[in-house]
């Protein structure tokens, strides 16, 4: 009797023991769905005078920016969730650039995270919290290329060049495989094909 009882007690704490794992399980491969896409994009044009705030050029663009994420190009969905670096004593670029954005499409910019601390928005990325959004982010041009290595895309160009800012990296995931494709903003005179 004794023999039986200590089976059934180790065949219940193997049973809960397996439960336990696959919930687990389960809440880690939610956790690890990504966002159907996410676009990248480096700050608007910037002053040559070291001061924090984007050129005149840079409102330009910045102001065009709704109407290149309207949703009239396939190849650049509408965004649902907007992220750009925290604002610091250098720099208030990334949340300039897509500030019109955000009032065109009333949504509010996380702008918690650091500049250098692009793991941690790449954690955040892939959460599970945006899975199946479209995720636009605007950053510092010297760390897009680690922040698509860290979403799992290979980076078609490292370092970003100095003076580009009209390309949107778009990360798409198929099959849990990130696809980056290099895309022109063709916003403005002058802009890359």
């Amino acid at each position: 009797m004794d023999m039986s009882r200590m089976k059934c007690g180790l065949l219940l704490f193997v049973v809960a023991l397996l439960a336990a794992a696959g919930v687990a399980w389960g809440q880690n491969e939610v956790a690890l769905q990504p966002p159907a896409t996410i676009l990248i994009i480096r700050h608007a044009e910037k002053l040559t005078d070291g001061r924090q705030d984007l050129s005149p050029v840079g409102y330009q663009r910045a102001a065009a920016l709704p109407k290149l994420f309207d949703g009239s190009r396939s190849d650049l969905p509408v965004p649902q969730v907007l992220f750009a670096t925290h604002v610091s004593k250098h720099s208030n670029r990334p949340v300039e650039t897509i500030t019109p954005l955000a009032a065109a499409l009333k949504l509010p910019i996380d702008s918690t995270i650091m500049d250098d601390d692009y793991d941690a928005l790449a954690k955040e990325l892939l959460s599970g919290k945006y899975a199946g959004k479209v995720v636009l982010v605007a950053w510092h041009h010297g760390k897009i290329p680690q922040l698509a290595a860290a979403l799992g895309a290979q980076p078609p160009y490292t370092p970003w060049p100095a003076e580009q800012f009209d390309r949107v990296w778009r990360i798409d995931y198929k099959d849990g495989k990130a696809i980056l494709t290099d895309l022109p903003q063709s916003l403005l005179p002058g802009d890359s094909k």
